[in-house]
């Protein structure tokens, strides 16, 4: 019985250490946990982006202000507090 004790006791130890320290253990883990981290915020950064770009081409896409209000801001030519309004004409049919 004593024998089996130390088996189960060697055994048991061992698990532990390569759960702590193995190739797949506890680091690893945390590890990879901390990059899929950092990789989800710059997801949400480039999604950011994303919405901006998509934002800029329906600007430009309908016409010349949209153009114009871009050169602006590019050049610096855009006063402190000065908005831009965009406005869509009204394209539904009259019955």
């Amino acid at each position: 019985m004593r024998i089996v004790n130390l088996v189960l006791i060697i055994i048991f130890i061992l698990i532990q250490y390569r759960f702590w320290f193995g190739h797949n253990g506890l680091q690893f883990y945390t590890a990879n946990r901390t990059e899929v981290t950092k990789l989800k915020s710059g997801n949400d950064e480039l999604l950011k982006r994303n919405i901006l770009l998509e934002a800029d081409v329906k600007d430009l896409s309908v016409g010349l202000e949209g153009i114009e209000e871009r050169a602006r801001n590019e050049l610096g030519m855009i006063r402190e507090n000065e908005t831009f309004f965009r406005l869509v004409p009204n394209n539904k049919e009259q019955n």
